[in-house]
């Protein structure tokens, strides 16, 4: 009876851990898989890859400051508690993430709009750098002997269950308006935001009835809770030493090795790829789902092998195979390689589409899209904008023919041409499998993480230094992963390769991955510390 008490309040407490945690990084998620639409609500229209570059900035500062939350929020958490902290954070999370979808858009309020967007963003980054480190000590110090590492990797699957939920809102919103309402300046794009306060008031009520933690109020019964938890958590040497040894020698790679699995793959299949967006982000869908089991599966091994070849492997292995992973994604969605399979009973272009430009009547648009069709059932479409620029204002109604012979018209140099794949069912499945691959590397070095920081650390500081190392690890290194690799690729574009090296990005990831797998080799400790009182 008492053995099924204790079973029944742990589940409470992953339960209630777990549901605001995941919120916070639905809420942390959303604004990257929507970038490439906030890109151009928040920029101006012709900005192009640099807003894309720019709205990516903004995600990753969302990051950056990920660290200084950490010390802000972990100070709190050893000296007031567990508890009251986190629910704090989940406040700030919830306020910042719905008034980004109060933001008007670059063509009402100018630069204002990105700007308060950065602002906002960096009270996400700070709530989530005090959220991760209180959900997963507090879980860890409810935890029985011998089974930390499976209770905490519960915690562990928030973050790709905060995805998946995040793509799973954002497919249901566009699929049901359609793309140029959900793209339009308040447009559905904004609801996954807006949906954020009920998500937060739902589980701030279940937050309300935890408890602090039992190992919290009994050092606060002794008097023995830290008076200056950062002094002690960075100013001795013995923890401090601690603290780069969970930096450099686990938690770098595993925060690369996490946003290259799931959000740069992401990317890579929209940007690079091409492929159709309801598609590229189903395909994320079934990937996750299928491999989000494995975190519990890894936590678990860990409780019998120990944490760090377990971690070490899957850093190995991400850095072995992440290029001929890629490679294989430009493979197989790549025109080029399809020729023979088209379809050309089935080749449509439609009629040129003039439209005046809003602000300069003096520029014109020709868009006209071509379907090409494949005989497995693929389908990728181009549409192509030509800009006209004209020596006097042109009524877009008329047609081109119509055009006064005394105006003089130049055509743009390099044509836009704006391309979606919609990949065959066997093509489609290849990917979702690539995918998959790299999210089961995610769940081998994330899955037993927190049972590995938390026993690093001792109970009074726990919570300010495992935070640190643990947001600096993905904060900086990882949430760099999608901007960095986007701009090394932007390097290799010259006029004689346009398109650049698509898989240059990559050895960002592969760089700190392989860095972290050496220290870990040889300074990490394959002990697992069974009494975490201390």
């Amino acid at each position: 009876m008492i053995q099924e008490k204790k079973q029944s309040s742990i589940a409470f407490v992953i339960g209630a851990s777990s549901v605001g945690t995941l919120i916070e990084w639905y809420d942390f998620y959303i604004f990257g898989m929507l970038a490439t639409i906030i890109s151009k609500q928040f920029f101006p229209a012709d900005a192009g890859t640099a807003a894309l570059l720019s709205t990516l900035a903004i995600f990753a500062a969302g990051f950056i400051v990920r660290p200084f939350g950490a010390l802000v929020f972990g100070r709190l958490g050893d000296l007031i508690g567990r508890k009251h902290t986190f629910l704090l954070t989940l406040v700030i999370m919830g306020g910042s993430t719905f008034a980004i979808g109060l933001v008007p858009g670059y063509a009402t309020i100018g630069w204002a709009a990105p700007i308060l967007v950065l602002i906002l963003r960096l009270l996400q980054g700070l709530a989530l750098g005090g959220e991760y480190g209180g959900a997963a000590t507090y879980v860890a110090e409810h935890a029985p002997k011998g089974q930390r590492g499976f209770w905490t990797s519960w915690i562990q699957t928030t973050a790709t269950l905060g995805l998946f939920l995040a793509l799973g809102v954002i497919i249901l919103i566009r699929s049901s308006q359609g793309v140029e309402k959900f793209s339009a300046e308040w447009g559905g794009w904004r609801y996954p935001f807006w949906i954020s306060l009920l998500l937060v008031g739902v589980s701030i009520l279940i937050r309300m009835r935890m408890s602090e933690s039992p190992m919290f109020s009994k050092l606060k019964t002794e008097g023995k809770t830290s008076v200056n938890p950062l002094k002690e958590s960075f100013g001795q040497k013995g923890n401090f030493k601690m603290v780069l040894l969970a930096l450099f020698g686990a938690v770098m790679g595993q925060g690369v090795v996490w946003y290259t699995g799931q959000f740069y793959a992401q990317s890579f299949i929209e940007t690079v790829c091409k492929v159709e967006f309801i598609q590229s982000r189903n395909l994320m869908l079934w990937a996750i789902l299928m491999a989000t089991p494995c975190f519990v599966l890894f936590g678990w091994l860990s409780d019998k092998v120990g944490r760090k070849w377990i971690m070490l492997i899957g850093m190995l292995a991400a850095v072995l195979t992440y290029r001929p992973i890629y490679k294989q994604f430009l493979s197989l969605t790549s025109a080029k390689n399809r020729i023979e399979k088209i379809d050309l009973a089935k080749i449509t272009a439609s009629e040129p589409k003039v439209v005046t430009d809003a602000k300069e009547t003096t520029k014109i648009y020709v868009t006209q899209i071509f379907d090409t069709a494949y005989t497995d059932g693929a389908h990728f479409k181009y549409i192509k904008t030509d800009t006209l620029l004209l020596t006097a204002a042109y009524d877009a109604n008329l047609k081109m023919d119509a055009l006064n012979p005394s105006l003089v018209v130049s055509k743009s140099v390099k044509p836009n041409v704006v391309i979606e794949k919609t990949m065959d069912d066997a093509t489609y499945w290849n990917l979702i499998w690539l995918v998959f691959i790299q999210i089961v590397y995610v769940t081998m070095v994330y899955g037993p993480i927190a049972a590995f920081l938390v026993e690093m650390f001792p109970t009074k500081i726990r919570y300010t230094s495992m935070s640190l190392p643990y947001h600096i690890g993905n904060g900086v290194f990882g949430g760099l992963v999608p901007f960095l690799g986007t701009l090394i690729v932007e390097f290799t574009k010259s006029p004689e390769s346009p398109m650049g090296d698509a898989l240059a990005g990559l050895w960002y990831p592969i760089g700190v991955a392989s860095v972290c797998l050496i220290i870990g080799v040889f300074y990490l400790s394959n002990k697992i510390d069974k009494n975490v009182m201390d």
